[in-house]
């Protein structure tokens, strides 16, 4: 089609076999979008476009992904709320002719097999290295494997007794994201503090585990403000896509292994941090603080 139709957070250039979404950039926008940038979907990745009427004056030209065409969808399952849905494009009621037009193209344009999900990923996974920080832990991917280091402040003492972990990605079967901002279907239970994880699944593993995330060497947890949605979904996507793309591992399947407990500067520091915020939120005395953080120090 070789034109452009620009909205509120996004612009999408159509070309002849996809559709490059450009993210904009500025304090209001959603920070999913700035994290993504920009993402080019293939229509074969679509099965459906619809526009409707949005809030405050504007028309909404929403195409839906594929089961299976996109890993960010994918591991999100459902839980982005409506304003952080990449594939929906706001614009002013005025534009809704042109909307309309677009509509009508992008759907002469689905392929036969739009209706059924897709055999492998068309959308393209964000790229490693990543890194978050979680509430008890800093998750990093570098493409082979996942690593987490715990933060002595935040993890359990399951996790802390089990070392930091690293998972190869062919021995993982698949990645479970929960929202931090709780908009999925798996409500936070009541008197759980935390707010969504990252698990990664081991072949042969149940999706949730006997033991909490709070104790699974496996998961990293979410909540107070650490692993928001920018940072932990574009991370768990990326996995995912690497996890589909490695295959099954041979049996037996190999295990998570601990890494080297060595604590360098950047990461006492990093806690000592961490125990600053945590005692300017009150969830530490003045005691307790002073304690840990002389702990810290010590291992320097």
């Amino acid at each position: 089609m070789g034109d452009v139709l620009a909205g509120f957070h996004a612009v999408w250039e159509f070309d002849t076999d996809s559709v490059l979404i450009r993210f904009e950039r500025g304090i209001r926008k959603p920070k999913l979008f700035q994290a993504l940038g920009e993402r080019r979907i293939p229509y074969e990745a679509l099965s459906s476009v619809r526009l409707s009427r949005g809030r405050r004056g504007t028309v909404v030209l929403h195409a839906r992904p594929r089961p299976g065409a996109d890993p960010l969808m994918d591991a999100a399952d459902g839980q982005l709320k409506d304003d952080a849905d990449p594939y929906r494009l706001v614009l002013p009621a005025d534009r809704a002719d042109r909307a309309e037009y677009y509509r009508d193209e992008l759907t002469g344009l689905l392929g036969p097999d739009a209706a059924g999900p897709a055999e492998q990923h068309l959308v393209a996974a964000p790229e490693p290295p990543l890194t978050f920080k979680a509430y008890d832990g800093k998750a990093s991917f570098d493409g082979s494997s996942v690593a987490f280091r715990w933060f002595w402040t935040g993890a359990s003492s399951a996790k802390w007794k089990s070392g930091d972990q690293s998972f190869p990605v062919d021995g993982l079967s698949g990645v479970v994201w929960r929202s931090p901002e709780n908009g999925g279907s798996a409500p936070t239970p009541p008197g759980t503090w935390h707010n969504g994880y990252l698990r990664l699944l081991a072949h042969g593993a149940e999706e949730e585990s006997r033991d909490g995330a709070e104790q699974d060497p496996a998961s990293v947890i979410f909540g107070l403000g650490y692993g928001p949605v920018h940072e932990s979904l574009p991370f768990a996507a990326a996995v995912l896509q690497a996890v589909r793309t490695a295959g099954p591992a041979p049996a037996p399947a190999p295990q998570c292994r601990p890494l080297e407990p060595h604590r360098g500067p950047a990461d006492i520091a990093d806690r000592i941090r961490q125990l600053g915020e945590l005692h300017d939120a009150g969830l530490l005395t003045d005691a307790e603080f002073s304690a840990k953080k002389a702990e810290l120090l010590a291992e320097l």
